[in-house]
C-alpha cells in the first residue's frame, strides 16, 4: 500500500481567502512539520506572518489540529478522497498577546478592583 496512496495534497487557506499550496505531503507528516512548511511559504507581502510554530494553528473538517499528530492520524473520510485536495484554515496567532501576557505586571495580578457606591 505504498505510492500515491500514502500521500495527500494540502493546500492552505489563509484568512483573507488567498491560499498556499497545494504542495504533496506524506501521510506520516506531522502537523507541525506541516506549520514549518507554512511558515518558509509565507506571501512575503503580507503583514503578521507566523514566527514559530506556536503562532500557527491549523483547522482542518472543524478541528485543531495538534503538532504532535500526523497527516494520516487526522484524515477524515470526509474529506479523505483520492485524488482530490485538502484544504486546511491557517489562524495566526497575534504576536502582541504573547508580548502582552509575558509583560504584565505580577503584582496586580489576581487583585479584585471594586467600587462600592
Amino acid at each position: 500500500m505504498g505510492g500515491v496512496e500514502d500521500q495527500l495534497d494540502i493546500k492552505f487557506r489563509l484568512n483573507d481567502g488567498s491560499d498556499i499550496g497545494p504542495k504533496t505531503f506524506p501521510a506520516a507528516t506531522t502537523i507541525a512539520t506541516l506549520k514549518e512548511s507554512i511558515i518558509a511559504q509565507w506571501p512575503r507581502g503580507k503583514e503578521n506572518g507566523p514566527r514559530t510554530v506556536k503562532d500557527v494553528k491549523l483547522i482542518s473538517a472543524g478541528k485543531i489540529l495538534e503538532n504532535n499528530r500526523t497527516v494520516n492520524d487526522c484524515s477524515s473520510q470526509l474529506y479523505d478522497i483520492p485524488g482530490s485536495v485538502t484544504t486546511m484554515h491557517v489562524v495566526i496567532q497575534p504576536p502582541s498577546l504573547e508580548k502582552e501576557k509575558e509583560g504584565s505586571d505580577p503584582s496586580t495580578q489576581n487583585k479584585c478592583v471594586c467600587a462600592i457606591l
